[in-house]
C-alpha cells in the first residue's frame, strides 16, 4: 500500500510528487516520484492524491528505464485493445512490429527526442523498406499512417504522466499524395453492366449495387436482407465486415456518417427481388448445412458464411480479364459511382451523403478534379445565351 505523500518545489511552477512505499529487504526506503509542471501547489496536491490512488490500485506504470517496446505493451493492454477496432489494432500492431519497434525498441521512452522521430520518418522514404516483396518505396499514405501510430502512442505516454514533453508535438504530419484513381466513364460502365448479364446472379447484383450506391466492400459484405427495403427501394448501411486473423468481425461502418440510407435505382429493385427469391431457394436447399447462423447476408459462400474480401477481389480481377474490360480496383467502383453522378450534375452534398463521408470537404478533396471538369461543362451551358446576343447584334 502507498504511504503518505509529499509535494516538493522543483522550480518556478514545477513540483515533485513523492510517495513513500515502505522499505526494501535491505532497509532502504522505497519512494515513487513524479514531476509535474505548470501547476499551482494546490493543483499539485490534487495530482499527488491521484498518484497515490494509481499506486494503490496497481495502475501506476514506472517510467524508470522503460524501453519503448515495454511501453507499447502497456499501451496495447491499457488503451488500444479497448479503444481501437480489432482491424485497426491489428494494422497498428503490424506496423509497430515491422517498422516502428525495430527502430525505437531498445530506446528508453524518455530518451526519444523529436530528432529521432524525424530520422525514423525519413528512413521510411528509402528504397527496399517494403515488407511485401515488391520493389520501390512506401506510399505516402503508409508513411502518414506510421506517423499517426507514433502520435497515438506518445499521446498516451503524456496522458499517463510518463513524459513531460511529447517528441511528436512540433513535427508536421507527412504530406499524403492523393493517388490517381482510375474509374469507368459512362460508356465503360454500360459495357460493364452488359457483361454482368452472363454472370452468376449473386456477383451480378453485388457489382450493380456497388456501382449504383458507392458502398465500400466491407459494407457490401455486411449487408443483410433486413437492411434492404424493396418496397421503398432503399438500403440501410448499418454494419460492415472485416477480417482479423482469418475470422470475420461485424463492426459499425467507418464513421457515424457512414451509417446511412441509400436509395436504389428503380431498374435494380426488380432484379433484387429476383435475387432474393433465388437466395431463399438456396438457403432451403442447404438446410442443416447452413453456417450463417442468425445472419442473412446478401452475399455469401454456399453455406451462408460471409464472403472473404480477397475472394471478391479475385473474382473481380478474373471477371474483368475474361471480358476484356479495363481493370480498375474493386474499390474504384465506389469512385466510379461518384464520378458518374458528378458528370450528371448531381450536387456534391448529395454525393457526399450517399458515400457516407463525414464532411463534404472529403468529397471535394477526393473528387475535386472531376468537379472542376463538371464546372467547365456547366460554364459552357451559357454559350447559347451569348450566341443569342451575337445573332441580335448581327441583325442590328
Amino acid at each position: 500500500m502507498a504511504g503518505r505523500g509529499s509535494v516538493e518545489k522543483r522550480g518556478k511552477s514545477a513540483w515533485r510528487l513523492v510517495v513513500s512505499m515502505g522499505f526494501d529487504s535491505k532497509g532502504h526506503r522505497i519512494k515513487k516520484t513524479r514531476t509535474v509542471s505548470n501547476v499551482t501547489k494546490r493543483e499539485a496536491e490534487k495530482l499527488l492524491a491521484q498518484f497515490i490512488v494509481e499506486l494503490e490500485t496497481g495502475e501506476y506504470i514506472a517510467p524508470e528505464k522503460m524501453l519503448f517496446t515495454a511501453f507499447v505493451d502497456e499501451w496495447k493492454d491499457k488503451y488500444a485493445e479497448e479503444h481501437l477496432s480489432p482491424n485497426t489494432l491489428a494494422t497498428y500492431m503490424l506496423h509497430l512490429k515491422n517498422r516502428i519497434s525495430p527502430f525505437f525498441g531498445e530506446m528508453r521512452l524518455e530518451k526519444i527526442k523529436p530528432l529521432h522521430v524525424l530520422d525514423f520518418l525519413k528512413s521510411l522514404e528509402g528504397e527496399g523498406i517494403r515488407k511485401d516483396g515488391k520493389g520501390g518505396k512506401l506510399s505516402s499514405s503508409t508513411i502518414e499512417y506510421n506517423y499517426r501510430i507514433l502520435k497515438n502512442v506518445f499521446n498516451r505516454a503524456i496522458e499517463w504522466k510518463l513524459l513531460l514533453n511529447n517528441p511528436m508535438e512540433n513535427i508536421k504530419k507527412p504530406k499524403r499524395t492523393q493517388k490517381e484513381t482510375f474509374v469507368y466513364d459512362n460508356h465503360e460502365a454500360e459495357l460493364l453492366i452488359s457483361c454482368l448479364d452472363k454472370e452468376e446472379i449473386m456477383w451480378c447484383i453485388m457489382i450493380k449495387v456497388a456501382i449504383t450506391t458507392g458502398l465500400r466492400r466491407g459494407e457490401l459484405l455486411g449487408l443483410e436482407w433486413k437492411h434492404v427495403d424493396l418496397d421503398k427501394g432503399t438500403i440501410q448501411v448499418k454494419q460492415a465486415i472485416t477480417y482479423v486473423n482469418q475470422e470475420h468481425i461485424i463492426t459499425e461502418p467507418k464513421t457515424k456518417n457512414s451509417i446511412r440510407t441509400v436509395t436504389l435505382p428503380e431498374v435494380l429493385i426488380s432484379e433484387m427481388k429476383k435475387y432474393k427469391a433465388v437466395w431463399n431457394k438456396k438457403r432451403l436447399k442447404v438446410s442443416e448445412l447452413w453456417e450463417g447462423g442468425e445472419y442473412q447476408f446478401l452475399f455469401t459462400s454456399w453455406h451462408g458464411k460471409p464472403l472473404h474480401p480477397s475472394s471478391v477481389t479475385t473474382w473481380w480481377r478474373r471477371f474483368t480479364k475474361r471480358n476484356n474490360l479495363k481493370y480498375i480496383r474493386f474499390h474504384d467502383l465506389r469512385h466510379t459511382s461518384a464520378t458518374l453522378l458528378i458528370n450528371k450534375g448531381v450536387h456534391a452534398k448529395v454525393i457526399s451523403t450517399r458515400l457516407g463521408h463525414a464532411d463534404i470537404r472529403t468529397t471535394m478533396n477526393i473528387y475535386g478534379h472531376v468537379l472542376q471538369e463538371a464546372d467547365k461543362e456547366a460554364a459552357n451551358l451559357f454559350e447559347d445565351l451569348f450566341k443569342g446576343n451575337k445573332k441580335r447584334d448581327a441583325k442590328a
